[in-house]
């Protein structure tokens, strides 16, 4: 894990090239960490809506009121 003071870091494009080959970029300020620079997920597919047709069930009621004594720790009563 690269760390890198403050005012080393200036040199943004390096530092997004090392994330982009899969480094995790640490910068720091008077030796402690105050900032990590991580590459973004990328996708992990397209969703296929309909894909979990027959493999869950949702009760009817499932958005009904609850009962009273469960609404109410809710509350706090």
């Amino acid at each position: 894990m690269p760390r890198f003071d403050i005012h080393d870091a200036v040199q943004l494009s390096e530092l997004i090239n090392m994330v982009n080959r899969g480094d995790e970029v640490f910068i720091t300020e008077n030796d402690k960490c105050v900032a990590k620079l991580v590459g973004l997920s990328q996708s992990k597919g397209t969703i296929k809506f309909g894909s979990m047709k027959g493999k869950i069930w949702i009760a009817d009621d499932f958005d009904g009121p609850l009962p009273d004594d469960i609404q109410a720790a809710f509350e706090g009563r």
